[in-house]
């Protein structure tokens, strides 16, 4: 017999061959008590209500089972998938870009009456722009959707394929419309690239305006319908869907009520095919710089084939059939 000693000092034998005893958890999640010595005595845990197994028929537990347990879940790869960074982009976000962008149209087309000429032009294009953009710095202040603003190289070769793409299919569709396609020029004061104005006719439709509408209506609106629509519908795809067709709608309007459409229904069909393309870009690959290369192509080549038409002195002269 062997005594051990009790919370008050007393001593309590215990039986011969009886070292200690300790609990641990089984496969079934359950406690079995374990005895680290032999022992002649039975029913040692009979009191308990505890079964004895022998230590060998215990699996030894993986040390990282607990550390996996506890991990957090892998938070969204992109914004498509929802997350915290999302949360931000929703109803309030919709409505007060709509409001600045009516407001800038508005604004835009009084300043352009009233002042006319090209000073009117540049103040109407500056609000417009500022009404787009006012929106893209309240939004990315508060949060940026995971990965929209990540660049691949995989961008930048869709959008000069789809870029160039996009300027051949506008020509046929001029072409379908007026069964013929004139050679572009830009207006110039002496007829020649050096009375060419090149902030306003080549450098701002070239860059700037690509860059600028890609921001409000590919990165903006589009993220703030796509995230309201899949809230409403719990649905990646009518999400998807409605948040392309909306912003495409609303693309070709704001050319519409700035004078940017031509006179025949092909302008519009190239816009929207614009419009349509970049929402398509940003919805499958999570990122914006695709469309805004595609744009930014569609949008540089018009100016340059207008650059070559002024050099060549055509003026629209030149007619491909």
């Amino acid at each position: 017999m062997t005594e051990s000693n009790d919370a008050d000092g007393d001593s309590t034998p215990e039986p011969d061959g009886f070292r200690s005893a300790r609990f641990q958890r089984s496969e079934t999640g359950g406690f079995v008590g374990v005895r680290t010595g032999a022992a002649t005595a039975t029913g040692q845990f009979d009191d308990l209500g505890l079964a004895e197994v022998d230590p060998v028929d215990i699996p030894e537990e993986d040390p990282h089972a607990e550390r996996r347990r506890r991990r957090r879940p892998r938070a969204p790869r992109v914004w498509l998938q929802g997350g915290t960074t999302t949360l931000p982009w929703g109803w309030m976000l919709l409505g007060w870009s709509l409001v600045s962008l009516g407001a800038g149209v508005l604004i835009a087309t009084t300043a352009g009456a009233l002042v006319g000429g090209a000073l009117g032009g540049w103040i109407a294009q500056i609000v417009l722009w500022v009404a787009m953009l006012a929106p893209v710095v309240y939004a990315f202040s508060r949060s940026v959707p995971r990965g929209l603003l990540r660049f691949r190289w995989t961008d930048l070769l869709f959008g000069l394929v789809l870029g160039v793409a996009l300027r051949i299919a506008s020509g046929w569709l001029d072409e379908a419309a007026a069964g013929t396609t004139a050679w572009p020029a830009l207006a110039s004061t002496d007829g020649s690239l050096a009375g060419v104005d090149w902030l306003g006719d080549v450098l701002l439709p070239a860059l700037v305006a690509p860059v600028v509408e890609e921001l409000f209506f590919h990165a903006v609106l589009l993220v703030a319908l796509y995230t309201v629509f899949r809230r409403l519908t719990r649905s990646h795809a009518i999400a998807g869907v409605g948040a392309a067709l909306v912003s495409t709608g609303l693309f070709v309007m704001l050319h519409q009520l700035t004078g940017s459409l031509g006179a025949t229904w092909a302008a519009a069909a190239s816009v929207a095919l614009v419009g349509v393309t970049g929402a398509a870009l940003v919805l499958v690959t999570g990122r914006l710089w695709g469309a805004v290369i595609a744009h930014i192509v569609f949008n540089a080549s018009a100016v340059l084939l207008a650059l070559v038409g002024t050099l060549l002195g055509v003026g629209g002269g030149i007619t491909l059939a």
